[in-house]
């Protein structure tokens, strides 16, 4: 188990990280989410030793403090993957192995096994030059799993590639670090990324933790409207809830985690779906999304203490500005915030 006991970074005397305090348990994925500029990448080279801190980070109870990067039995990923130039696909994933003075039959066994984990079977004599940029990503993970680390830590390690790609690769690297067990701790600015790959999350905001937990009790119930904001809500509104749901300006929805009494209800766009009944309003302003359309709706003259909503529709809606519109509430899009 990783401990992260108030740790704090500081440059120039102005902490970059403050007093963070987290916990990664054995085979667990924490994702440390937050905009960029959050301290985040400067928390992770903390714990790996790359970076001077105050505070402790401890691995199973010891300690770390003194030990260096190379000795803490760690395995890195970065943006760019820094695989070796001069070195093929089989050279970059051998060198951990290599430097732990593993065989050389075991050391091809571990490749081939690595490669076939990753998708890349059969790659062991290509130029690291002449891979994609997924393929050499791909290789990069096979290359921190080889000498077997005890954690795993990613920095932003799909924020290079584009869209489509980093959606595919992401899926494949949740069954990757699943068969794997791998203990990992994942540093993004992704909410996406962060909810397809981690058990758990830490929203770093400003160099301090703002919440962790559960990624869907984070989802759920952010600890304040700053890190709803983060985690894509758009409007916020008052209301109550009691014996499992919820009554606001929009309507009713189930939330059967919520504890009763009044709350403040967060609004991610697809909380609202344009629907045949419903809060009335008007659109002012239409973007086609890949797979749906986001709208924004006056709806000032029903809801007292909302004047423009996010909203989404399907394609096939065909809403357009200047056309009135129903609002449906969506439970799915409903945070209860604080």
């Amino acid at each position: 188990m990783l401990t992260v006991d108030r740790v704090t970074v500081t440059y120039d005397r102005t902490p970059a990280v403050r007093d963070a305090s987290l916990e990664i348990a054995d085979g667990e994925v924490l994702a440390l989410l937050g905009p960029s500029g959050s301290g985040k990448s400067t928390l992770l080279r903390a714990i790996a030793g790359l970076e001077p801190a105050t505070g402790a980070v401890r691995w199973d109870g010891d300690d770390l403090a003194g030990v260096p990067v190379h000795r803490r039995g760690f395995g890195l990923v970065f943006q760019d993957g820094q695989l070796f130039p001069h070195r093929d696909v089989a050279g970059n994933i051998a060198f951990g192995p290599r430097m732990q003075g593993m065989p050389a039959g075991d050391r091809d066994r571990r490749v081939a096994e690595l490669l076939e984990l990753v998708g890349l079977a059969g790659y062991e004599r290509r130029q690291v030059t002449e891979l994609s940029g997924g393929e050499a990503q791909r290789v990069a993970l096979a290359r921190a799993l080889a000498p077997r680390p005890r954690l795993l830590l990613l920095d932003e390690p799909l924020s290079g590639l584009d869209a489509e790609l980093r959606e595919s690769l992401a899926l494949d690297l949740v069954g990757v670090l699943r068969r794997a067990k791998a203990t990992t701790l994942l540093v993004t600015h992704d909410q996406e990324e962060a909810f397809t790959l981690a058990d758990r999350l830490a929203v770093l905001d400003e160099g301090r933790i703002r919440q962790s937990g559960d990624v869907v009790d984070v989802w759920r119930a952010p600890a304040d409207e700053r890190v709803a904001r983060f985690l894509g809500v758009t409007t916020v509104v008052s209301g109550e809830v009691a014996d499992g749901q919820l009554r606001c300006a929009f309507g009713v929805a189930d939330v059967p985690w919520a504890l009763a009494g009044p709350v403040t209800v967060g609004l991610r766009p697809h909380a609202l779906r344009v629907a045949s009944t419903g809060v009335p309003g008007e659109v002012v302003e239409r973007a086609r999304r890949r797979d749906h359309t986001r709208v924004t709706v006056d709806v000032s003259e029903t809801v007292p203490d909302a004047s423009t909503v996010d909203a989404v529709a399907t394609m096939a809606d065909g809403v357009r500005p200047g056309e009135e519109v129903r609002l449906r509430l969506d439970p799915g899009g409903v945070a209860i915030v604080g």
